[in-house]
């Protein structure tokens, strides 16, 4: 790219009244402030109290060549130059030299208490001295625990788990737990949306560079609800059209499940119309349909709500759910009611590692943490100002073409151009290359891999959100 172009897309500001200014993007004047001028020095990292011992392990280089020789090509990384981590503290992470780097991914969107919590630690560590792993044939106080924890934190008579081992089986059992209590098969899902990666959960699935091409029966996917991109805007009545469309012409007038993310993560923190899911939800269940919430990422209280799906009022049949379940650990769940719960006593289904002491211990100590901790309350304060200071860059570079998400489930999509919304793929991965060479890591996504996801874990501060966006405006002001 051209210094002219760069200079063109990116430095070319673009002035707003400031009655629109305020009522369009409602960013606090302080905010506004903060990100009006950038320093000629680079932001520094906000102090922190823990030094990590010197690591002894092998190079970066040696292990790379190693993924190369003996990992599956498909395993790819990020950055020109790989990271190699060897340790995380709280919202921090370590590199083999001892350098410190603000996580702003969190292990996409999985750690929610913080690397290394003491708490969840010692719940792993007690419970690994009792038993590591015996079987859900036999009876431990683990699971229970936990399940009977996890059931008080959803509404209504949602209350019966069944573990899994990561978000793709979650969604994958409660495909099936549908099309068994419905008798029906055909399944509508969202374009732009990702479930996992086998073979029921890719055919729901909607982004063509995450399918394969095997078999990928009985789905529909319906026009993604998109306020920045979709055709409707934010309207989330005319959306929820398609899919009474879909039922019509694409069905026999009955279906098994709806299935959606609250915001899509990998689609690039994509918040779904206001109004889509209450009406989606009516029009399903009037097609005999249950209706599935992924919260493999906006759940456990991410967003600033427990669940995502909290954010448009609507109450589902079926909740899957992983990654901040467990704050790293491999742990997945399905909750729904006792009454759809029982079709998976019509034959023997079976996990073994599903319901695992050591992670259901570990799961526990997750919710007591965010509870302890008031993490959700967190979410929402930093989450907040630091979507307030992402709006003020919008406004001060054209790059940036859309600010979205909740809590600390953010978005910040990158354009060339904005009328025509043009995806600035090459920008994208520019920046994030440079904003960890400040000390900053975040992750992108969206399908033209344009959009920054901003994950971090629930215990990050309003420092570290202001060296975050620090970081960015550097970064941005000198391209």
């Amino acid at each position: 790219m051209t210094g002219s172009l760069v200079a063109k897309l990116i430095l070319r500001r673009s002035p707003l009244p400031q009655s629109r200014f305020i009522l369009q993007r409602g960013i606090s004047q302080q905010a506004a402030e903060r990100t009006k001028d950038v320093s000629a020095e680079p932001p520094v990292l906000p102090a922190f109290d823990y030094a990590p011992p010197a690591y002894t392990g092998p190079s970066g280089d040696e292990i790379l060549a190693k993924r190369k020789e003996y990992l599956s090509p498909s395993i790819l990384h990020f950055y020109k130059s790989p990271l190699n981590v060897v340790e995380g503290r709280r919202q921090y992470l370590f590199d083999e030299n001892g350098r410190r780097y603000l996580d702003g991914f969190g292990g996409i969107a999985t750690v929610c208490c913080g690397h290394g919590h003491p708490d969840v630690v010692a719940a792993i560590v007690e419970q690994t001295k009792r038993l590591q792993h015996s079987t859900v044939l036999y009876l431990n106080h683990a699971v229970t625990d936990f399940a009977e924890a996890l059931a008080s934190k959803l509404p209504g008579n949602l209350k019966v788990a069944f573990f899994t081992n990561s978000g793709t089986e979650a969604n994958e059992l409660a495909m099936m737990i549908a099309r068994l209590y419905t008798g029906c098969h055909d399944i509508i899902s969202l374009r732009n949306s990702y479930h996992g990666n086998a073979s029921g959960t890719m055919g729901a699935t909607a982004q063509s560079i995450w399918k394969f091409n095997v078999v990928q029966s009985g789905v529909h996917h319906a026009v993604n609800p998109d306020p920045y991109r979709g055709v409707f805007g934010s309207d989330g009545k005319k959306y929820a059209r398609d899919v009474q469309e879909i039922i019509n012409f694409g069905t026999s007038g009955n279906v098994a499940a709806f299935i959606s993310e609250a915001i899509q993560g990998v689609g690039g923190i994509v918040e779904l119309a206001p109004g889509y899911l209450p009406a989606a939800y009516d029009i399903v269940k009037k097609a005999g349909g249950l209706c599935i919430a992924d919260e493999v990422q906006s759940g456990f209280a991410r967003t600033g709500h427990f669940w995502g799906f909290e954010t448009q009022g609507v109450q589902p049949d079926i909740v899957t759910m992983a990654k901040g379940i467990g704050n790293g650990i491999p742990l997945g769940a399905v909750v729904t009611t006792p009454e759809i719960a029982k079709v998976l006593t019509h034959r023997s289904y079976f996990n073994t590692f599903g319901g695992n002491p050591v992670c259901t211990a570990a799961g526990l100590a997750v919710l007591k943490v965010i509870e302890k901790e008031k993490l959700q309350e967190n979410a929402f304060v930093v989450g907040s100002h630091l979507k307030d200071r992402l709006n003020a860059l919008k406004d001060k570079y054209e790059l940036i073409g859309d600010v979205r998400g909740k809590g600390l489930m953010l978005g910040v999509e990158l354009v060339t151009d904005r009328e025509l919304k043009t995806p600035a793929k090459d920008e994208t991965l520019h920046v994030m290359d440079q904003m960890k060479e400040l000390g900053v890591l975040i992750g992108k996504g969206g399908y033209y891999g344009n959009v920054f996801r901003i994950t971090p874990p629930l215990c990050f501060t309003k420092e570290d959100a202001d060296f975050l966006v620090d970081a960015m405006d550097y970064t941005l002001s000198r391209m």
